[in-house]
């Protein structure tokens, strides 16, 4: 569908995302016959950016003008891996021997496992993408009895507010 420059103009007062809304400004001066250098002079933005919207434009219409999401950094571990490193840490948590599982023994695990090199901070990151909170709770000690534990519990005695 053809826009006319008064179209895009009236589009761009109603759009509320400002990035969009200069770019549909910059096709509505683009469709005024001026050309493209103008454009980026009277926006004050580059010429780069304005050839690369027309062109969006051009070929794809309105929808060539939304925003894309940047693709970001490619993951160090495949989607495979962090399964197993999530079956690790899950299955450490769980230990019937005790310990506690720290950042120091998933960085070692990881490279020992995968040959991937995580700073320390990136660790948790992992962790929170993974679904687990970067503060690890204590695997059970090997001498612990439920039984034990029932009898410390505090029971209502009908004065508790």
């Amino acid at each position: 569908m053809k826009h006319t420059s008064e179209d895009l103009l009236k589009l761009s007062r109603a759009e509320k995302n400002a990035r969009k809304r200069m770019r549909l400004l910059a096709l509505s001066q683009f469709l005024e016959c001026k050309n493209r250098t103008q454009v980026a002079n009277q926006l004050n933005i580059s010429r780069t950016s304005v050839n690369k919207w027309v062109t969006q434009y051009l070929e794809a219409g309105l929808d060539g003008l939304e925003a894309r999401k940047a693709k970001g950094r490619t993951p160090f571990l495949t989607v495979k891996q962090q399964m197993q490193l999530g079956l690790f840490i899950e299955t450490q948590s769980q230990n019937e021997q005790g310990g506690r599982l720290t950042g120091e023994k998933i960085l070692n695990y990881i490279k020992t496992e995968f040959g991937v090199n995580y700073h320390h901070n990136a660790i948790y990151k992992l962790l929170k993408q993974l679904g687990f909170s970067w503060i690890t709770s204590r695997s059970r000690h090997p001498k612990q009895q439920q039984s034990v534990q029932d009898a410390y519990i505090k029971l209502p005695t009908g004065n508790d507010p």
